[in-house]
Order: C-alpha cells, then structure tokens, then sequence
C-alpha cells in the first residue's frame, strides 16, 4: 500500500472518528426540550406504543399515527407544499415512492446519527433505512415436518399449480419491486438455481431469468390475496384442506399463538425471502428539528425498535438483534434473505408497471 493511500486511509478514518465524537446526545436532549411536540406517522400501528415510549423516555412529546406510505406520502408532500408542516418524522415502508416524491423533491431529508454510522451498513444510509421487513416463503407445520419446497423454480411446477398464496403484486408494490431487485442484482443466482432444480440451463425469450421466473409463476395458477393475513390464513389454516405455501410477513407468525401453523421455508434456493426497507425521514420544515432527530435516533436503538423487533422487523443497526421471543424464528436465518439494494431505488420505481405487466398478461387462474 503506497503512503499517499496510507495518508488517506487515516485521514477519512480520523474524519469519521471526529464526527462521531461531535455528535453529544445529552445536548440534542436539550436542544429538543425547547421544541414543540412532534408528529410521527408509520404505517405499523407500533409507532403509537413506540411514540409513547419515546415521550416518556425523554420527557417530550411524540404522537404517533398510523397511516399506509401512499397517504403519508400524500400528507408530507401538500404539508411541504403549503408550507404548513406538521408531520415532522415519517417511517415510509416503499423506499421508491419515499425516494422520488419525497426526498428528491426535497419535501424531507435523510438524517444518519454520527455515532451510529459505524454500525450501519452503508447501503442503508444513502438514505437512511431504519428497519427491515422480512417477506419469507412459509408452509404449513402441520402438513409437513420440513418445508416441501427448496428451489422456487418449484413453485411453478404443475404440483403446486393454484397452491401458492400471495398478495397481488399488481397492487402491492412491494412485490414488484422484489421483481425489479431480482433482475437487477441477483439474476444470476435465480438463473443458477433453475440449473440446479432441473440439471439444465435456462433458455428463454424472456430478457432475464428473473422474468422467466415471473411469467411463470404468474402461469401457475397463483393464490393471489388482498393482504398479508388472507395469504398467511390460506398457508397457515389449522384445518386447511388445501396444502398452500407462500409468502408472507414475518409478523405473521405472531398468530401461531392462536392456533395457526406457519414454518419457515430455511434453506429455500436461492434465497427464502428477501428483506424489504423502510426510510426514516425528517421533515424539511418542521419546527422540531432536534426533537425529530433524536426521535429518529431513538428508533435506531435496541429500546426504540422492540416493538417492531417482535414482528421479525430487523433494525439496520448490526449491534441490534431480534428478542428471543419473536415468533418466526428468522434471526437464523437472516442471511439466507435476498437483500434490498437502495441503490438501484429508481430503477425499481420506472419499472413498477412494466413488472404489473408481465404479471397481468401471464397471470392464470
């Protein structure tokens, strides 16, 4: 290594190392206790516990709403336009939606605490992601002891043909987007796994393996639901007739409690799910700027997160884990999750219906 790169190396760690040692969490504290209460808005119900939490943690207040991304996008975009702020701090769980109506406009900003960039991952703060969702493959416990899929090329097989649950991808983006990350950064690995599942290679017509893939799990005969819970009730039935597995929430699992049968696809080729972000983002004129900042710190911390955490909702802080009571038991297996590259946001928004397209033109009862 030359000296001038030596010189380098050391200097931008001295930066980083200096910032860090800027940022002083007693006086944001302070600073935010001058400030009037803040608004949060997320689309889980867990921030109105998380709010509270906050609030008395630090003596200020936070109200927390539940609202879905596109009226949160809605709200924070005419508040900025009128120039009347009032949701101050935004969780929003369609990172492309957030990128390019929010954050590109200008309407909020992206804020990383200094002290926690070290334990970030830097993919996630470009802008800052504060929490991970897992969508995972899942089977029914009670009708088999191990998942009975591992490759999904399988899943478009005659023998699981109208036995795949999941929402409609058509009107849940979120699946789309998981269409647009599959082409975009792992390809090759779906185009390696047809290879192991049939001994063959790929040829299609199709410009990808990952579009390939999409056509014909769409020709399949797809369970397509409205939401989360019909699809993890079609896979998850106690007394389920039809043998479904599928893709769901990790937060689903929660309802084994009450008798449901959700497992964990492990194992899954190539991967058996994939982790999809949600931004945490400040507002560009609130008049709390400390207080949504520190509250955006709170979320990024072991405390703040919990909520969450017991859903399978990862943090993007590596020092944080899942609590040992969270239900689908994803921890493990947290590796074997596709992940979400903010990078290639864009690309996922400017192909959002060209991947409703595809489905649409091939989807079969």
């Amino acid at each position: 290594m030359s000296r001038h790169l030596t010189a380098l190396i050391i200097a931008l760690l001295g930066s980083a190392s200096a910032q860090a040692e800027t940022f002083n969490l007693q006086q944001l504290i302070a600073a935010a206790k001058q400030e009037q209460p803040i608004t949060v808005y997320a689309s889980t119900g867990k921030i109105v516990e998380q709010a509270k939490a906050f609030s008395k943690l630090y003596g200020l207040q936070a109200n927390g709403v539940k609202a879905d991304a596109p009226q949160i996008i809605e709200i924070m975009s005419r508040e900025a336009q009128a120039h009347n702020v009032r949701t101050d701090v935004a969780i929003v769980e369609d990172t492309p939606a957030g990128i390019t109506q929010l954050l590109k406009k200008g309407y909020v900003q992206s804020w990383v605490p200094d002290d926690l960039k070290g334990t970030i991952a830097a993919n996630y703060q470009q802008p800052l992601t504060v929490v991970l969702a897992p969508n995972v493959f899942a089977y029914n416990k009670a009708h088999h002891t191990t998942c009975p899929v591992t490759n999904i090329w399988q899943l478009t097989e005659a023998k699981w043909h109208g036995r795949v649950a999941m929402q409609d991808p058509t009107s849940k983006p979120a699946y789309t987007d998981w269409f647009s990350q599959m082409e975009t950064h792992y390809d090759q690995q779906v185009r390696d796994a047809y290879q192991q599942e049939f001994g063959k290679p790929l040829h299609t017509d199709e410009k990808s393996a990952t579009a390939a893939f999409v056509k014909a799990l769409a020709e399949n005969g797809v369970l397509l639901t409205h939401s989360d819970n019909d699809a993890a009730s079609a896979i998850g039935a106690p007394d389920g007739k039809t043998d479904f597995v599928g893709l769901v929430s990790t937060a689903k699992f929660r309802d084994n409690k009450q008798g449901m049968q959700l497992a964990l696809c492990s194992g899954m080729k190539p991967f058996i799910g994939w982790n999809y972000p949600s931004l945490g983002v400040v507002a560009t004129g609130t008049k709390s700027p400390n207080t949504a900042k520190l509250f955006i710190h709170y979320l990024l911390t072991a405390e703040g997160i919990a909520p969450q955490g017991v859903d399978g909702k990862m943090s993007t802080n590596d020092t944080v884990s899942l609590p040992a009571d969270e239900a689908s038991g994803i921890e493990k297996y947290r590796g074997e999750l596709m992940q979400y590259l903010t990078a290639s946001a864009q690309e996922d928004w400017n192909s959002r219906q060209d991947w409703q397209d595809i489905w649409s033109l091939n989807y079969q009862k």
